[in-house]
């Protein structure tokens, strides 16, 4: 496509003699300019992408795909309503759980926690749960009054494994003398940390029946909990789902109607982020136009050489074409294999960053998450090599016509 000699002669402009320094400069600043432009938008995509993959992945992990509760009352004969929905195809696993609000209390602390009943088997069944059980086991959950509780809880509280976690209903027992608390106590089984504080700060885990008994929920359930083999595609199980349940009093709720003003912020923010970090490459864009002008001025009398000697219009507009070309590919190389090492070592360098400086940049309480995560999409960084790529070549086309259309005689008259 390009002559050996329209290459050799692109370089060599490029690098500028002494007294042309200045166009060097600028070749290097508009070389910078691309290069972090799509180092940082690689990086910020891969954070945005790694903080949903991780949030949409802890939250249905905890909370199931979707699930079905009783409109009014708790929903009866659950075991074969469950049975029921585990044969609908593409459901994975579905179990009842007991849901609710109270207030623990140990050692004098006390805070509101989310209580969640669930048989032994179907906790096991949570990957979250139990592989990141930092004390205890889930042997102990088999008691009747045991509980699987948070890491930031249980530093709340000032609990460890078999110390005593008392809960307070916020419904109480109607008595002679009034309305009194109804409290029962659990001993801790167990400690996990799944990595996000709304959760580890929050969660109590108890077996099924405790917490139907807690919550005077009778031989009934809040809900049934359901995880699908895709929960992108949740709602082409709803359908099934409601066709299952026939006339029963239920709703049916997703993890997409549970977040839903959550990942579209994430979302928002994200595209927000892609047109504005997209502007730096669009400036660096516009010091390649500026280098170009420059050196196509400061090289007037070698073209007007060049033309004499036989160059064609077309030559010299590939001449200048390249040399802009090339600080496009070059930055966009570089910026790619920059941001690439970036996001693949992006937890180390935080770690680093915070030793450095003593203090925690990315705080759970704010962030939710512990980590800082980082997912690559090949297909996004190739859609951001190619934006800069073809804004620096747009970039290059009218300094290289310029050049194509300079005329010998004049260039050679004015020297």
């Amino acid at each position: 496509m390009f002559s050996k000699f329209e290459r050799f002669v692109a370089f060599r402009y490029l690098r500028a003699r002494r007294q042309e320094g200045f166009i060097s400069v600028t070749a290097w600043f508009s070389f910078l300019g691309i290069a972090l432009g799509v180092a940082a938008l690689i990086i910020v995509m891969s954070v945005m992408n790694g903080f949903r993959h991780d949030l949409l992945e802890k939250i249905i992990g905890m909370n199931g795909h979707v699930t079905v509760y009783g409109r009014a009352d708790p929903l009866p004969n659950f075991d074969t309503l469950t049975d029921s929905i585990k044969k609908i195809p593409g459901i994975t696993r579905a179990n009842p759980i007991v849901e609710g609000q109270a207030m623990g209390t140990a050692h004098g602390n006390a805070t509101g926690v989310m209580v969640h009943g669930m048989r032994p088997v179907d906790l096991e069944a949570h990957k979250n749960i139990t592989e990141n059980l930092m004390a205890g086991g889930m042997t102990l959950f088999d008691r009747p009054n045991s509980a699987i509780i948070g890491r930031r809880l249980a530093e709340k509280l000032g609990l460890i494994v078999g110390d005593k976690l008392t809960l307070v209903a916020p419904q109480g027992t109607e008595t002679a003398f009034g309305t009194m608390p109804r409290t029962r106590t659990f001993e801790v089984a167990g400690i996990f940390n799944a990595g996000m504080i709304q959760y580890d700060s929050a969660f109590v885990f108890l077996p099924l029946e405790s917490a139907q008994k807690f919550f005077q929920l009778g031989d009934g359930v809040s809900g049934i909990e359901i995880f699908t083999d895709n929960p992108e595609k949740i709602d082409l199980y709803k359908d099934q789902l409601y066709s299952t349940v026939g006339d029963r009093d239920v709703k049916i709720v997703d993890w997409q109607q549970t977040n839903k003003e959550f990942f579209s912020t994430i979302k928002v923010e994200r595209n927000v982020m892609f047109i504005i970090l997209t502007l730096i490459i669009l400036v660096a864009s516009f010091n390649v136009i500026s280098t170009l002008i420059m050196l196509v001025k400061d090289k007037g009398r070698d073209i007007a050489i060049l033309r004499t000697m036989g160059a064609t219009k077309g030559m010299m507009m590939r001449v200048f074409f390249i040399a802009g070309s090339s600080i496009g590919v070059m930055g966009a190389f570089v910026g790619t294999v920059f941001g690439l090492l970036f996001c693949w070592n992006i937890d180390s360098i935080r770690k680093g960053i915070e030793a450095l400086l003593g203090t925690e940049l990315f705080r759970a309480e704010i962030y939710f998450l512990t980590k800082l995560p980082a997912r690559v999409d090949l297909n996004e960084v190739a859609l951001v090599v190619m934006i800069a790529l073809g804004l620096t070549f747009l970039a290059s086309l009218y300094p290289s016509w310029r050049a194509s259309r300079l005329d010998p005689v004049e260039a050679l008259r004015y020297e």
